[in-house]
């Protein structure tokens, strides 16, 4: 669907680590709507100005579920055999996808170093699983079940795990938090002294 077709562009704030939306599971979609649409622009709008590959909806304090993803295609110097979720899905990008849920995994995982545009400037290595089988709904009303590896499996695992109440930061091991602690503290701080100047 071409996003730019929507009259209404909002970038939004996003909400930091602290924040209390980020702890909090979202709701699901019960129909897809004007409203959906207009969610969908924004969150379009507020991903592209923070040059990110993902958005969640809680992450710009709206508890729904509904992620935007623009994950790139592989390099072309790199190529590797790609699932039938990546074939299907990266030529869609940039896509919304509403009420996504992953309902089957791959046992194998791998680590890979995560961001997250809620915890800004940032960076630890997250074991996900390799594979996911992806459950969702486009926004243009088609449902889909499909299976998904590569950059798009970590993507989808990050921004879901958003719509459930959880930051990658709640999956590092001891050493991997260790090492952001004292940062994630002055985030936290900060956003603490935001969000007592929001209420005056």
């Amino acid at each position: 669907m071409n996003f730019n077709i929507f009259k209404k562009s909002n970038v939004m704030k996003i909400c930091i680590y602290g924040d209390e939306v980020l702890t909090r599971k979202a709701e699901p979609f019960v129909e897809i709507n004007s409203e959906t649409l207009e969610l969908a622009q924004s969150m379009l709008e507020t991903m592209r100005k923070s040059e990110g590959v993902g958005l969640a909806a809680p992450q710009i304090g709206v508890s729904k579920k509904i992620i935007l993803l623009d994950v790139p295609m592989p390099k072309p110097e790199n190529p590797v055999p790609m699932s039938p979720g990546e074939l299907f899905l990266l030529p869609k990008m940039p896509l919304t996808l509403v009420n996504p849920e992953l309902i089957l995994h791959s046992e194998e995982t791998v680590f890979g170093e995560e961001g997250c545009l809620s915890i800004p400037k940032i960076y630890a290595k997250v074991k996900r699983h390799l594979t996911v089988t992806l459950k969702a709904q486009m926004i243009t009303g088609e449902h889909i079940s499909i299976e998904c590896s590569g950059f798009l499996s970590r993507v989808l695992q990050h921004e879901i795990d958003h719509l459930n109440g959880i930051l990658f930061v709640d999956r590092l091991d001891k050493n991997e938090f260790f090492n952001i602690k004292h940062d994630l503290k002055k985030i936290l701080k900060k956003s603490k002294k935001l969000r007592s100047m929001r209420k005056r």
